[in-house]
C-alpha cells in the first residue's frame, strides 16, 4: 500500500505554511527531513509534496524530469520573467534553451571574463582605500548588476539601461519571496509590496524592450550577450527569437545571474574574515598561481582551493527551493503524486543533510576535494538545479565569482567589523543583512 506523507510542522489555518516560510524558511526546511522522504507543505490551501533526499531530488529533476513542468512559484514570477527559461514549459522551454545555450559557451564566457568581469572587479578594488569601512554586500550587488549589464549590453546600449537595472532589480528581489510563497489572492491585494514589485517589473520590461529593438535595428554584432541572443537561430527550424522572447531571456539572466554572484561573493569574504586559515590558503594560492599579474579565465583550473571555497558557499547558501508540477500521475518514494500536483525540493534541506555533509553547520572547503566530491550521491548538491532545466549560467556564475574574488583578494583583506553581527536575510536567496567590512591591505598583515 502506498504511503501518505506527513504534514510539515507549523501549518496555519487558511494560510498553510506561508507564515513559517516567510518568517523562518531555513528552520522549516531543516525540520522536514525528520518527517520522511516526502513531506506535505501547504501554500494556503494548496498542497505541495516536498522531497527531502538526494535520490528523490534526482528522480524529480532528472530521471522523471519529463513528467514535470515548472511549478506555481514560477507561475507567480511570470509578470517579471515573461516566458523566459525560468518560467516556460514544454516545447517553448526546449526551443529557448537551444537558442540561449550558445551564449554561455565556454569561449564566450572566456570573453566575458577577460574583457568585462576582470576589469570591473579591478575597478571595485581600485575604488577602496586602506582603513575604509564598506557595506560589502551592497557593493557586491552593485558589482554583479554592473557586470551582468555590461556582459549583456554593449557600452552604447548598456549606459542607457544600467541605471534602471540597478534601480528595479533590487526592488523586485526584495519582494519576490512574499509573492512566491503567499496564496494567490495575496498578490492581487493593492498593498505597497505588490505595487512596488509590479511597477519595477514594468519599468524593467519597458527599458529592456527598447534596448532590444534598438540593437536589432542596428544589425551590428557588438560582441555582447544580447547580440548572441538576437543572432541565435534554431538548428531545427532556422528561426530566431522575437523581441519579446529576447527581452524575457535578458530579464531572466539579469535577475537570476546577478543575484547568485552578489550573494556568493558577499558570503565568500564574510567566511574568509571568520576563518583565518582558509584566508591564508586562499591568498597563498593567488600568489602562487598569478605571481602578481591580473587573473585570466585560463587561470581558473589552477585556482583549485578557490573553487572549493565557492562550492562550500554554494552548499551553505543555496537558493531556497525548486518547484515542479506533475504532468501525470507519478510515484515518489512510495508516495502517489497525482497529475497537476505541486512538487518541490529544497536545496537547503539537501545541502545540510549530515549523512552526506558531516557537521553541516561547519564551514569546510576541504569537503570538496575530488575524492569527496566523487563520493556524493547524485542530487546531494544541486545549487543550479539539475537535468534538462539546469541553469544555463551554471558555468558562468562560478567563473565570475572566482575572478572577482581573486582580483579583490590579491590586494585586500576584508575584515569583519567588531560588534556588528551578520544575520541572514531571506529574499530569493540567503543574503547577509548588512555586511560592514574593514578594507585592509594584504601587505599590512601576515595574510
Amino acid at each position: 500500500m502506498l504511503a501518505q506523507p506527513e504534514i510539515a510542522p507549523g501549518r496555519w489555518p487558511l494560510l498553510g505554511h506561508t507564515v513559517p516560510l516567510l518568517r523562518d524558511p531555513l528552520g522549516l526546511f531543516s525540520a522536514v527531513r525528520e518527517r520522511g522522504e516526502v513531506v506535505r507543505l501547504f501554500l494556503g490551501p494548496l498542497p505541495v509534496y516536498l522531497v527531502t533526499t538526494p535520490e528523490l531530488a534526482w528522480q524529480l529533476l532528472v530521471t522523471d524530469g519529463a513528467k514535470f513542468d515548472k511549478g506555481i512559484v514560477f507561475d507567480k514570477m511570470r509578470p517579471l520573467f515573461g516566458d523566459g527559461l525560468a518560467t516556460s514549459n514544454g516545447e517553448l522551454n526546449r526551443r529557448q534553451r537551444r537558442l540561449v545555450q550558445p551564449a554561455f559557451h565556454r569561449d564566450r564566457i572566456a570573453g566575458y571574463a577577460d574583457q568585462t568581469i576582470t576589469r570591473l572587479a579591478a575597478e571595485v578594488a581600485d575604488s577602496w582605500q586602506a582603513g575604509q569601512i564598506v557595506d560589502f554586500g551592497e557593493r557586491m550587488q552593485d558589482f554583479a548588476l554592473t557586470a551582468a549589464g555590461r556582459t549583456l549590453f554593449s557600452t552604447e546600449l548598456g549606459d542607457e539601461v544600467l541605471t534602471e537595472i540597478q534601480r528595479s532589480i533590487p526592488i523586485m528581489l526584495k519582494y519576490v519571496l512574499l509573492r512566491a510563497f503567499s496564496p494567490g489572492w495575496v498578490e492581487k491585494l493593492p498593498i505597497p509590496p505588490n505595487r512596488r514589485f509590479d511597477a519595477a517589473a514594468a519599468r524593467l520590461r519597458r527599458v529592456i524592450t527598447e534596448a532590444v529593438v534598438s540593437a536589432r535595428s542596428s544589425g551590428t554584432d557588438h560582441g555582447d550577450l544580447l547580440s548572441m541572443l538576437l543572432l541565435a537561430r534554431d538548428e531545427e527550424t532556422g528561426e530566431g527569437m522575437s523581441d519579446r522572447q529576447v527581452r524575457d531571456e535578458v530579464i531572466t539572466i539579469l535577475t537570476t545571474g546577478a543575484e547568485t554572484t552578489a550573494v556568493a561573493l558577499a558570503w565568500f569574504f564574510h567566511e574568509l574574515g571568520r576563518h583565518s586559515a582558509v584566508e591564508r590558503r586562499f591568498h597563498a594560492e593567488i600568489d602562487r598561481v598569478l605571481g602578481g599579474r591580473p587573473v585570466r579565465f585560463g587561470d581558473l583550473p589552477a585556482l583549485e582551493y578557490t573553487q572549493r571555497i565557492i562550492h562550500e558557499i554554494g552548499r551553505r547558501t543555496p537558493p531556497l527551493i525548486l518547484m515542479r508540477r506533475a504532468r501525470e500521475d507519478v510515484e515518489l518514494g512510495g508516495v502517489p503524486v497525482p497529475a497537476g500536483a505541486e512538487v518541490a525540493v529544497s536545496q537547503h534541506t539537501l545541502h545540510q543533510d549530515p549523512r552526506h555533509f558531516p557537521d553541516p553547520g561547519r564551514f569546510d572547503p576541504d569537503r570538496w576535494t575530488a575524492e569527496r566530491l566523487a563520493a556524493l550521491p547524485r542530487g546531494a548538491f544541486i545549487p543550479f538545479g539539475a537535468g534538462a532545466r539546469l541553469c544555463p549560467g551554471h558555468f558562468l556564475a562560478p567563473a565570475e565569482i572566482a575572478i572577482a574574488a581573486v582580483t579583490i583578494g590579491a590586494r585586500w583583506r576584508l575584515v569583519p567589523v567588531p560588534g556588528k553581527p551578520v544575520r541572514t536575510k531571506i529574499k530569493a536567496t540567503m543574503q547577509p543583512d548588512r555586511l560592514p567590512m574593514l578594507v585592509t591591505p594584504r601587505d599590512a598583515t601576515s595574510g
